[in-house]
């Protein structure tokens, strides 16, 4: 139990971080926040809960197929935002975001990849 309330609080830890640095400075916080810092978490929680080189392996593998399709919401965002407020804006990346996925799910299944 208390391994996993470690896990917890340097990942939450991770996040307070990009949200406070993001507050001093927008390129900082946004660096921040496209680096990796969640991802390598999760591979040395694997890596020290001695899962399979091969779980962590595509838990990288996944990631980078994932991350793909998340790419236009944070173009479409920004537009957004001063036209619908806050809310709405994150509501409709999400439904953007959700769709980008399926779309490209589809797309990479032709050359073997299944997402889904």
């Amino acid at each position: 139990m208390g391994w996993l309330i470690t896990k917890y609080l340097v990942t939450a830890a991770v996040v307070v971080l990009v949200s406070e640095a993001a507050k001093r400075s927008d390129r900082l916080g946004g660096l921040l926040g496209a680096l990796p810092m969640v991802t390598l978490l999760a591979l040395i929680w694997l890596y020290v809960e001695h899962q399979p080189q091969q779980k962590i392996a595509n838990h990288a593998w996944y990631t980078f197929w994932y991350v793909l399709p998340t790419l236009p919401m944070f173009l479409v965002f920004p537009a957004l935002l001063p036209r619908l407020g806050f809310w709405l804006t994150l509501l409709a990346c999400a439904v953007i975001t959700v769709a980008c996925f399926g779309l490209f799910a589809l797309a990479v299944r032709r050359f073997g990849i299944e997402l889904l």
